[in-house]
């Protein structure tokens, strides 16, 4: 059956990092389907891509979901895509392919950027065995997922917000141990790139003298 909706990557930082493949079906499909228009609008200018921009992100998901199945089984073909990385992870995404695979619509996902690759790779941390959290939950639940994380063997990755991440790393030297090792990288692929590892108590000290921006991955080493 031929690809009716595409899962296709962006980078999360630098234009460059997208593959020909990925800028092929974006050229090719008649809707693109974007977290933010604005966002994926700057994107498609670099690479002087003229395709129509539907917005799709967590607060409208479920409103749109059967319309575009409707208009997939149609015969539209659409790529997918979130502000950075791969939909899906940690993005919008999971509701329509779930959607299109019960409705028997063919989907292909694209390799291609998501950041928590490259910030396991860089942790030094054993990457053969891993956990990706995603972001743990704000209020509810969270002291049940952290001493649940406590017990986990293998490498643990996790998203943060810049304004909540001195808070993160305190509770996971609370209830992982200050001596556990972890990395923390953020504004990965941009010109102020940084990843710092350390132990969880040295990495709260750091980043309590320091102005925290960008997206971030937290890469904690599981219980030996």
């Amino acid at each position: 059956m031929p690809t009716q909706l595409y899962i296709v990557p962006t980078p999360i930082g630098n234009l460059e990092d997208i593959t020909l493949r990925s800028l092929k079906v974006l050229r090719s499909v008649s809707l693109i389907l974007a977290e933010d228009t604005r966002t994926t609008g700057i994107l498609l200018r670099h690479y002087q891509i003229q395709k129509p921009l539907q917005s799709y992100h967590i607060f409208n998901e479920h409103r749109y979901v059967e319309q575009l199945v409707a208009r997939l089984q149609n015969n539209e073909t659409m790529a997918l895509v979130s502000d950075a990385g791969t939909p899906s992870i940690a993005d919008p995404g999971f509701l329509l392919i779930r959607e299109c695979l019960r409705n028997k619509i063919s989907i292909e996902c694209l390799p291609g950027a998501t950041a928590f690759v490259p910030a396991l790779v860089k942790s030094g941390l054993p990457s053969d065995r891993f956990v990706f959290e995603g972001f743990l939950p704000h209020k509810k639940g969270r002291k049940m997922r952290l001493q649940a994380l406590a017990q986990e063997e293998r490498t643990i990755i996790l998203y943060e917000s810049p304004h909540r991440l001195l808070k993160t790393l305190e509770q996971l030297a609370q209830f992982l141990g200050k001596d556990r090792q972890a990395s923390v990288s953020r504004e990965l692929t941009k010109i102020y790139e940084e990843t710092q590892n350390d132990t969880l108590e040295n990495l709260c000290q750091y980043f309590s003298n320091k102005a925290i921006k960008g997206e971030i991955v937290i890469v904690v080493q599981g219980k030996n």
